[in-house]
């Protein structure tokens, strides 16, 4: 299993990176390739189409319904509907979330009034710590502590190095310190956490992001073995969230750029 960055910026689109968006790929027995993107935020198609066909994708996994999670859901249906070289009869891609879903992304494309999407989208709700199968992979949804109802993702597939051994890759979407976030870190191989919030900032408010450290503690608590920084917003001064993370979490710390690769 191998995760690729799409897009990592936190709240909206950088100048050098989309929102949040994260490709992950297994190959299973046969050799065929499966595409699971985990949330598709702003900005995120263009970058998305340098490394796969849009059409190739197997799911849409969304964490929440902010626009730097979800606004290129919008993109991606006009690319599924209007593209010149679609297949007669072509199945509608499964898009996960939570509740809400479907009048959520409906809304920011501006349907009118008879129309829909589901001829392109098949949506489906979370349902909490209940998994959806995707080839070989295994995803999980886990809510978590955000003001809006949100879910962390664990994602478990074949490793890289062994395929017949399973690695664990575990988003937390947007979250602050959690029941849920602790869950998700457990015995992770990779700890993909948003740290949008500075230690002692103003702004850095309970119950909506995590900081660096915050995140670095979640790994610690839950034995995840590296942890990768990410959603960290322009503002941020560079490489202040791994500065945090490194004073409570002990393991490999990486801050996420956009086309990053990770075999796990």
């Amino acid at each position: 299993m191998r995760l690729v960055v799409v897009g990592c910026a936190g709240s909206f689109p950088s100048a050098e990176s989309a929102a949040s968006c994260y490709l992950v790929q297994a190959d299973d027995a046969t050799g065929r390739t499966w595409n699971v993107v985990l949330d598709l935020g702003s900005g995120a198609i263009g970058p998305l189409q340098r490394l796969l066909d849009p059409a190739d994708v197997d799911v849409v996994a969304l964490s929440h319904l902010h626009p730097d999670h979800m606004s290129d859901v919008c993109g991606l249906y006009v690319y599924l509907r209007y593209r010149p070289d679609r297949a007669v009869g072509e199945a509608p891609m499964p898009l996960y979330g939570p509740f809400g879903t479907a009048s959520r992304v409906a809304d920011a494309y501006g349907l009118e009034p008879g129309e829909d999407m589901s001829g392109e989208l098949a949506v489906h709700t979370w349902q909490a710590d209940r998994s959806v199968r995707v080839g070989p992979m295994r995803l999980t949804p886990v809510p978590v502590n955000h003001p809006v109802p949100a879910y962390g993702i664990r994602v478990e597939g074949p490793s890289e190095a062994d395929p017949s051994a399973t690695v664990t890759l575990a988003y937390t979407g947007d979250t602050d310190a959690c029941v849920g976030l602790d869950e998700l870190a457990t015995g992770a191989d990779l700890l993909l956490a948003e740290a949008a919030f500075v230690e002692g900032r103003e702004d850095a408010v309970r119950n909506i992001h995590l900081t660096g450290r915050r995140a670095g503690e979640a790994a610690a608590r839950g034995g995840s073995a590296a942890l990768m920084l990410t959603h960290i917003p322009a503002w941020n001064p560079p490489q202040v969230a791994a500065v945090e993370a490194a004073a409570v979490f002990t393991g490999p710390i990486t801050t996420a750029a956009p086309g990053m690769v990770v075999e796990l």
